[in-house]
């Protein structure tokens, strides 16, 4: 412990002072309004338009469609409704899958379609129907959503597929009409058969009641990822106090530990030990708080448990690297590496189909994408490979590589250079410029 006497007290610099030193300034100043205007552009400007910005939205469309073809007509209305509902949404906003029905539900139960708008069976003959006396309900066309997508993007599908089944049944409902007025049916007909067309629309691939409508996904991610980066920053800062490399302050106590003689390289391997160790703690009690304590619904739990250390480790190490590598303004870095760019590029929130080319490019390899499929698979899924799994797999073992070979690259070569941490400056003097 240290503490200053009340007869040094005049010795001591005054904080106006040392603040008319333009110097002191330039540094933080410079970094945080990087920090504010950097960070509003990221996240803002990823979330402001996303009907604007979509882009091959993927949608499952199935016909089912068996009725012979209407009088005077070379297909059943199905294939009609399909080709119309292609052409008449606006080119390169949504990817419509034509797809069988057995098609469609694989790709909903792996993640592959936002959603899904179906044409069934009967659907020419109820429309024959409407004008006869052996109509008994209305045609339908039914809409297929997907909450395990998350809630925005199953809504954008859901929203875009539903226009198209109303557009679709106002222009059936002319022809009808045209037809209807040529035999002379009354105007309560006519207006019935104006719009004729029931739009159903359910959820195609159930998820859990406790699942934040699709979100969970996202958070547990997140979590992870803070987890990681929070903790790898913990035991960076506690690390260096221990070795008598940092000062540890807390509240007005202060202690200074003797230095002990290390390497930069094997501070790094420390760090990194302790990393993986305190690791296995932070994931269990996560898993514990979020599926025991507050009942997330979640299966495969072993799995989902490895999957989740090993995500944590990774941005855990990757912290360790930038700080042995960048030293003070190593969490900065860190920062917009694994929070700032990697959340709004994460496609869980808002589908990568819906924001900005630059936030695309960024989910080719920012960790909180990849994650997030991984863990929307187990969620979600059933733990499909081909819905995530493989690739967050894949780039938490490329991740670990990186943040292996770049941190242990850095100190090493500091090391052979003799850039030692800690090298004894002079005190400044009352009033000097710091």
């Amino acid at each position: 412990m240290t503490s200053a006497g009340s007869g040094q007290q005049q010795a001591l610099a005054r904080a106006f002072a040392v603040a008319r030193h333009g110097r002191l300034w330039l540094v933080p100043t410079v970094l945080c309004a990087l920090v504010a205007l950097f960070l509003t552009l990221l996240y803002m400007g990823g979330i402001l338009n996303p009907n604007g910005n979509l882009r091959r939205l993927p949608i499952a469309l199935v016909d089912t469609d068996q009725g012979p073809p209407l009088p005077g007509q070379q297909q059943a209305l199905g294939a009609q409704v399909s080709r119309s509902v292609v052409a008449s949404t606006p080119a390169g906003t949504v990817q419509w899958r034509r797809l069988s029905q057995a098609q469609m539900q694989d790709q909903l139960a792996s993640g592959k379609v936002y959603g899904a708008l179906v044409i069934p069976a009967d659907f020419t003959t109820s429309v024959a129907a409407l004008t006869t006396p052996q109509a008994s309900a209305r045609p339908s066309l039914t809409v297929l959503t997907n909450p395990g997508l998350g809630s925005l993007g199953s809504s954008l599908a859901s929203q875009i597929s539903q226009r198209a089944a109303h557009q679709v049944s106002l222009t059936i409902g002319r022809r009808l009409m045209t037809q209807a007025s040529t035999q002379g049916a009354d105007a309560t007909t006519l207006a019935l058969l104006g719009d004729p067309i029931d739009v159903t629309t359910r959820v195609g691939h159930p998820i859990g009641h406790h699942s934040g409508l699709g979100l969970t996904a996202f958070y547990f991610t997140l979590l992870l990822v803070l987890t990681g980066f929070v903790g790898g920053n913990i035991i960076n800062s506690g690390v260096d106090a221990g070795l008598g490399y940092t000062d540890n302050e807390i509240g007005p106590w202060h202690t200074r530990r003797p230095t002990v003689p290390i390497s930069r390289t094997q501070t790094l391997l420390l760090k990194m030990l302790m990393t993986a160790g305190i690791t296995v703690l932070t994931t269990s009690l996560l898993m514990f708080a979020a599926i025991t304590i507050l009942g997330m619904d979640a299966s495969h739990l072993p799995l989902l448990w490895i999957f989740s250390y090993c995500a944590s480790l990774a941005v855990g190490l990757g912290v360790q690297a930038i700080n042995a590598a960048f030293g003070g303004i190593g969490q900065v870095v860190s920062m917009f590496v694994f929070i700032a760019l990697a959340l709004p590029s994460s496609g869980a929130t808002i589908p990568l189909h819906a924001v900005p080319g630059f936030y695309r490019f960024l989910a080719l390899f920012e960790p909180m994408r990849q994650l997030s499929d991984g863990v929307r698979s187990i969620l979600y899924f059933d733990a499909r490979a081909d819905a995530g799994l493989t690739r967050g797999w894949s780039m938490i073992a490329i991740g670990v590589a990186l943040a292996l070979l770049f941190g242990f690259a850095m100190t090493l070569y500091y090391d052979r250079k003799g850039l030692n941490r800690l090298t004894a400056r002079p005190s400044a003097k009352p009033g000097e410029a710091p």
